[in-house]
């Protein structure tokens, strides 16, 4: 990898952007590697939970200039070429098998806040600060749109898509857009917190309770929807992970899932 370092423990991948010279801001290559290396991880069983950080100041500050200056003489049919690679990232980080933390060390910037939101939980350092800015450039946050509307919710999207303002990690905690906020030295802790708790959960139960939320949330509940909730758990059940759970609980001893 070019652009991204990986490293594995314990069941937990990190996935880390490496071109802090440039906030973090990706191009074409970013994205390639970013889309394959979600793929391959989400296929490797002894990866339990898979990490998104940062090396540097920032976290991501959205599309790097050089690439943008090269979409500035692009055709229409180019851009949607190229928006639909960007597009195809999110949905491979959103719909991972694995559950995914973004670890947030620094800014997050137009396009690194749909990185953000694509993961299924989100950790912020205090110092770091949120901008939607694509309408100061005569853009829109297309692409990202379906992760960051999911993720700080319609009303307060009305606001940062069309103002571009700047908001700190206390702002986008109270709007719903990370789970935690924490002092820098504390970042590293509470990451490997929730990794510890995804890694102790059964990797099936994991996989499907994010299917679950990603298919039931904001969707009518209706007899359709209620009957695939009522064959889901069954399913489980029945199924030999299930079975496993609910026999070590009550013979009060460790499930096979446990890694060592």
């Amino acid at each position: 990898m070019k652009h991204l370092e990986l490293s594995f423990g314990g069941g937990v991948s990190t996935v880390t952007l490496n071109r802090p010279e440039v906030r973090n801001a990706f191009n074409d290559e970013v994205i390639a590697e970013l889309t394959a290396v979600f793929i391959e991880l989400g296929k490797r069983a002894e990866v339990r939970c898979i990490v998104l950080a940062a090396n540097g100041p920032a976290f991501c500050a959205g599309a790097d200039l050089n690439w943008m200056k090269r979409m500035a003489d692009y055709t229409r049919d180019e851009n949607v070429a190229d928006a639909s690679a960007l597009a195809e990232m999110l949905r491979v980080v959103y719909a991972c098998p694995k559950p995914t933390i973004a670890k947030v060390q620094g800014d997050v910037y137009a396009g690194g806040t749909g990185l953000v939101a694509a993961c299924d939980i989100a950790v912020s350092v205090d110092s770091a600060g949120y901008c939607l800015s694509e309408v100061k450039l005569g853009l829109i946050p297309a692409t990202i749109s379906p992760y960051v509307i999911r993720a700080m919710g319609a009303r307060a999207a009305h606001r940062y898509f069309l103002t571009a303002e700047r908001f700190d990690a206390a702002e986008a905690l109270r709007i719903g857009f990370v789970h935690e906020v924490v002092a820098a030295d504390q970042l590293d802790g509470k990451v490997a917190e929730l990794a510890k708790a995804l890694v102790y959960a059964g990797p099936e139960a994991v996989k499907l309770c994010k299917k679950l939320v990603q298919d039931v949330a904001d969707h009518e509940i209706t007899p359709s929807l209620i009957q695939k909730t009522v064959e889901g758990i069954a399913d489980i059940r029945v199924s030999p992970e299930g079975r496993e759970g609910v026999l070590s609980f009550l013979q009060k001893r460790k499930p096979d899932w446990l890694l060592g």
